[in-house]
């Protein structure tokens, strides 16, 4: 069953979220250095990774699907965070010139579908980057983590995924190598699991990162649906959390 965003909140506001989203996150920063104008959208519980886009990017929305639930963010200042379901985004085609999913593909119960609507709302040229756990790795089998959760992937299974739906994998990642377990002295020494891991046993990350690029052959966009577009200007931003809530953007 996978998790709430109560659950993948309080995950990334321990120490072992907390390292994991630095390991991922830099990864995500190599793959997309610089996204100057562009609009980005985080997709699933992605919210955590989206701070760094922000200062650059013209426009950065966080939506989160419905059975997951939704957290305002960013803590402080506009909503950009929104309920959805991600069989039907509340967005027009081609309005997006990257899509960020991390905590949705794994747990999607549309996979397909899903992915149809990302390439939907992709603009031509535009890139997908997903963020799925590694079918060989510790943490799909520690549910202490998000990453034991849901259904994890191999490599060859995201690229025949991807290709069914139209998008090209054209970059591939790794991250966290270190134990899926919160305790002190190995996570000071998570840095070191992560280059070791790279050199020596890439196959057993944690997570595999994975971009891909829009195929816009063989196949033209599918048209908003009235309900769809009734959702778009209905899709109102969350009221303001408690001062109390800890933001994702806290070092």
């Amino acid at each position: 069953m996978p998790m709430d965003v109560i659950d993948l909140r309080d995950f990334y506001g321990r120490r072992l979220g907390r390292v994991a989203r630095q390991h991922i996150g830099r990864r995500i920063q190599a793959v997309w250095p610089d996204v100057t104008g562009l609009n980005v959208l985080g997709l699933g519980f992605a919210t955590p990774y989206l701070g760094p886009f922000a200062a650059k990017a013209q426009r950065v929305i966080g939506l989160m699907p419905a059975r997951q639930g939704v957290l305002h963010w960013p803590s402080e200042g506009k909503c950009l965070s929104g309920l959805v379901d991600e069989r039907e985004l509340p967005l027009e085609d081609e309005s997006m010139d990257r899509v960020l999913v991390v905590h949705g593909l794994e747990a999607s119960e549309a996979l397909r579908v899903m992915l149809r609507q990302i390439w939907r709302v992709l603009a031509p040229g535009g890139r997908l980057l997903i963020v799925v756990p590694n079918r060989r790795g510790l943490w799909a089998r520690r549910e202490a983590t998000p990453f034991g959760h849901g259904q994890p992937f191999s490599r060859g299974q995201l690229t025949q995924l991807l290709r069914e739906s139209m998008f090209s994998p054209s970059t591939w990642e790794v991250a966290l190598f270190a134990p899926p377990f919160d305790w002190r002295p190995l996570l000071r020494s998570a840095g070191a699991w992560e280059r070791v891991g790279h050199m020596l046993w890439p196959r057993f990350s944690g997570v595999i990162l994975v971009e891909a690029t829009k195929q816009i052959y063989a196949a033209t966009p599918l048209p908003v649906s009235q309900k769809v577009a009734q959702r778009v200007r209905a899709l109102a931003p969350l009221p303001a959390p408690a001062r109390s809530v800890r933001s994702f953007d806290e070092s």
